[in-house]
């Protein structure tokens, strides 16, 4: 396969993973963005060595090499080598085989960093709205309560509407990854927070506007996800121990604390919007740490240091 051809297909595949797989924005840039790479990456050698030395074989293997080399993340490399891979699939369902072995690096297994309950108490109970540094602390305050009731990804929450919300029921229909379609449910706090915003502020922030988005910024527009990470970093401040907080860890807090209470994990699938129980059952793991961490502070046994026993003699 010559570099132009590869590049008609690489368009191709652009096309099927949008209309065909649906695959979010997000992902699509990825794919996009990794496969460019490599393009740049043959155009270079080939002003070098004449594209016409170069088959597509060797110009793989070479391109595989020269990741290893660079200093880049584990994570970041498995994801390049996984977007050429499933691009080798797509050209073998199209009759072009090519047989090359890739492989990607092991990587390290980390388990998520939650919030520990009292945590996220404190952060949406104790801190009241005047103390938040926002023009808009309703808002701020709505879209916390929300994640932390749902689970919902950033990017799902920036794209909630109005219409999908529905306060009888307490639901939220949630358009996510593949434009796969799932209702998630909220409770009374999330209810008040929501309602507090929807009539308080959000009308003096729409600037003549009229957006069905839910979550707006100063301009009256749909909010962007640095805005709502922006919104966390300044939650973050409050808290007495100096660590990380992102919407994805709320995420991740939100599971774990789920299956901690002894919710089914089908269930937490179904609200997280994961495709496979494989990329659910992380939280298992953080859970039984959680569980460990316990059963070592709690259990009797642990205190036999404490006991004076009794001389039988």
């Amino acid at each position: 396969m010559k570099l132009k051809r590869f590049q008609d297909k690489l368009e191709e595949f652009l096309v099927f993973l949008d209309v065909e797989k649906n695959v979010s924005k997000h992902t699509l840039r990825a794919y996009e963005s990794d496969l460019t790479q490599l393009v740049d990456f043959w155009q270079h050698i080939g002003s070098k060595e004449g594209l016409d030395n170069l088959t597509f074989e060797k110009i793989i293997r070479r391109y595989n090499v020269s990741l290893f080399y660079k200093k880049i993340s584990k994570t970041s490399l498995a994801r390049k080598l996984s977007s050429l891979r499933s691009f080798l699939s797509f050209l073998k369902a199209q009759g072009i085989s090519q047989k090359i072995s890739i492989k990607s690096p092991r990587l390290d297994k980390k388990l998520p960093s939650i919030l520990t309950v009292d945590e996220v108490f404190y952060l949406l109970d104790s801190i009241r709205k005047d103390d938040l540094p926002s023009k808009y602390p309703h808002r701020d305050k709505a879209l916390f309560e929300l994640l932390y009731a749902t689970g919902i990804r950033c990017s799902e929450l920036v794209q909630i509407s109005l219409h999908d919300i529905n306060f009888e029921d307490m639901s939220i229909l949630i358009r996510g990854k593949g434009k796969r379609e799932r209702i998630v449910l909220f409770g009374s706090k999330a209810q008040q927070a929501l309602e507090e915003y929807l009539f308080k502020e959000r009308p003096t922030m729409l600037k003549g506007k009229d957006p069905e988005c839910l979550f707006l910024n100063c301009n009256g527009t749909q909010i962007t996800t640095r805005s709502v990470q922006r919104v966390f970093e300044m939650f973050r401040k409050f808290l007495k121990i100096d660590r990380k907080l992102t919407p994805h860890k709320v995420r991740h807090s939100f599971a774990t604390h789920l299956l901690n209470k002894g919710v089914n994990l089908r269930v937490i699938q179904e609200l997280l919007g994961h495709k496979t129980i494989n990329s659910t059952q992380i939280y298992t793991h953080v859970s039984n740490k959680h569980l460990a961490k316990m059963c070592d502070e709690k259990h009797p046994l642990n205190k036999l240091d404490d006991l004076v026993l009794e001389d039988d003699s």
